[in-house]
């Protein structure tokens, strides 16, 4: 139950490097940590005490296996999570090349 707890105050402090922060490398930062958290919790969701690999062998039983579905949605999680990042970074040189700055209150008073 704690990890979920410690993964739910990653999230809040994603989120408050989103909503409070006025620089725009700082609020990708808290992007990323945001997918962080997110990765780490699907993690947990599919963890099982004590289990094992989901390989199937012939003859084997199956007896407490880890659930490989979360696995599979956090890879396909984080190849996005690069590219949206890519992006949103591509995004942030070019908003500092036209303006000189990243505070985005500046950006703000800077629209004509």
């Amino acid at each position: 139950m704690t990890e979920y707890i410690l993964c739910l105050g990653l999230f809040c402090i994603g989120i408050y490097c989103v909503l409070r922060k006025r620089n725009i490398i700082k609020i990708i930062i808290g992007l990323g940590i945001i997918e962080y958290a997110i990765n780490l919790f699907l993690v947990l969701v599919g963890y099982r005490l004590h289990g094992r690999a989901p390989i199937l062998a012939k003859g084997q039983a199956i007896t407490n296996m880890v659930d490989p579905i979360p696995q599979a949605l956090v890879l396909t999680s984080i190849v996005i999570g690069l590219a949206v990042t890519a992006l949103i970074v591509a995004i942030a040189i070019r908003i500092y090349e036209k303006y000189g700055t990243f505070d985005i209150t500046k950006i703000k008073r800077l629209r004509g």
